[in-house]
């Protein structure tokens, strides 16, 4: 029979991982919600005025760049600012390691301590977790932060903007895709649906109720196609 504590466990993602992977997973969600929304707003809009499909495609594309833009601008400063704010306190950790290492290995013990450990145990974790790397253990602890694992502003911004795109080109798609007479019914069909589908995805992995994440998102994507098209229409009979 073989010693059982010789026998490595299998590696399993700390939660903290996880949950990061799934408010990823989340932006990108609502990030595509975006994109469907805003584009078939401007292209309902924009076709309630012109029935040119070129007119028509070359406002929607112009809504798509313009607003994957803006999306990934606007991620890219916010990460920035959080990945600003990470290091600084890194910074700040190293610096208090290095000119008090006693203090601050006394202060990781007792956050072991906190955490249920005996104070001869938490010495003894605190001091092994120290002499292994002393700053990876205090940004965990102290801060619950990663130091190989920091935000990536690059990375936020690049699947805000592609999140955002892939949202808008359904829109766009259906609205130029069919005959005149079809494309504002067939835009408001394939968006409703869409977006019943991105608020059931964006319900389940925030452990929220399907139903009313579903109706949220489905009664506003139709309220903004509705006013546009109706802005559009006003728009139309004012300058006939």
């Amino acid at each position: 029979m073989s010693d059982s504590s010789s026998i490595v466990p299998p590696h399993e993602p700390h939660a903290e991982g996880l949950a990061a992977r799934l408010n990823w997973l989340r932006a990108g969600v609502l990030g595509a919600n975006d994109g469907i929304v805003s584009t078939a707003g401007l292209v309902v809009g924009v076709a309630a005025t012109t029935n040119n499909a070129q007119t028509i495609l070359a406002a929607g594309l112009a809504g798509l760049v313009a607003g994957a833009i803006s999306m990934a601008a606007g991620e890219y400063v916010s990460v920035s600012t959080q990945r600003d704010s990470e290091q600084a306190v890194l910074a700040q950790e190293r610096r208090e390691l290095a000119e008090d290492p006693e203090y601050e290995l006394a202060e990781l013990a007792g956050i072991y301590e906190q955490k249920g450990l005996s104070p001869a145990t938490a010495r003894t974790v605190a001091a092994e977790l120290t002499a292994h790397d002393a700053f990876t253990a205090h940004a965990e602890a102290e801060l619950r932060l990663d130091p190989r694992e920091l935000t990536n502003p690059w990375a936020a911004a690049g699947s805000s903007a592609l999140a955002f795109t892939c949202g808008a080109l359904l829109p766009l798609l259906a609205i130029v895709l069919p005959p005149a007479s079809w494309r504002v019914p067939v835009t408001v069909v394939a968006v409703l649906v869409a977006l019943a589908i991105t608020g059931s995805v964006s319900a389940r992995l925030g452990g929220g109720k399907r139903g009313r994440a579903v109706l949220r998102v489905v009664v506003g994507g139709a309220l903004a196609m509705a006013i546009t098209y109706a802005i559009g229409s006003l728009a139309d009979t004012i300058s006939g």
